[in-house]
């Protein structure tokens, strides 16, 4: 089998059949081989929003999903991410162009005083591989940098990280600020980080607690389509 994937051409192959091959090279983490198949689609005059939701975001849910199940593990999803990103590179500056719908927008970062940041890391990957816009803010994330970045970013979500249970109340502290400002109802506020748990985050009044990264994109999506349809219905 490994000679035959060796003796692929991907431009051989007709759309139906290079979707799916997309797919398994973006679930192996192989870059170069989904930039190549970016380009090709884009090629035959795919719309930069087709190859995102079909090729890329559609490839990611099948590594969401195993992820979620135990059969992938982070390492893994972590190569598979970076794939996505590569191919995300590429198609970033025509979406702006085209104006493509997006699934909404999240600022993500590690709380003050934590610098620990690969599962943050990989919930921004998956975020932007399930079609969010992400503003990692990066680690050690003040309450002033949270507000700084919501107030020019706009997010339809805000995310909280946090590896250690000496930085966990930090999380509180951040969501007091955006109550006592009176800006907490503008924001969709997930937490996590290992010591945490659901209970926790009622407690510092977040809107849910996300177990790992697989969960946070799916609880986004939720909260995000409920956010929509209020406003529809409003």
């Amino acid at each position: 089998m490994a000679e035959e994937d060796d003796d692929l051409i991907l431009s051989d192959l007709p759309d139906d059949e290079l979707v799916p091959q997309m797919h398994d090279d973006l679930y192996d983490g192989l870059k170069e081989e989904v930039v190549e198949g970016v380009e090709i689609l884009l090629s035959r005059g795919w719309t930069p929003y087709r190859v995102l939701t079909e090729a890329l975001v559609a490839g990611m849910t099948v590594v969401g999903n195993d992820f979620r199940d135990g059969i992938l593990f982070v390492p893994e999803v972590l190569l598979a991410a970076n794939a996505m990103k590569s191919g995300m590179g590429l198609l970033k500056p025509l979406l702006v162009e085209t104006g493509a719908p997006r699934m909404g927008k999240m600022v993500i970062g590690t709380v003050k005083g934590d610098i620990h940041d690969i599962g943050k890391n990989l919930v921004a990957m998956m975020m932007e591989g399930a079609g969010f816009e992400v503003v990692d803010l990066g680690i050690n994330t003040a309450v002033e940098a949270y507000l700084a970045a919501l107030e020019t970013e706009q997010p339809d979500i805000l995310g909280m990280s946090a590896l250690l249970t000496t930085t966990m109340p930090y999380m509180k502290i951040v969501i007091d600020t955006l109550t006592e400002k009176g800006l907490r109802d503008d924001y969709i506020v997930l937490v996590g980080g290992a010591p945490l748990n659901e209970e926790f985050g009622r407690a510092i009044g977040a809107d849910a607690y996300c177990r790992d990264a697989a969960v946070a994109v799916e609880t986004a999506k939720d909260f995000v389509a409920r956010k929509h349809n209020q406003v529809a219905a409003g």
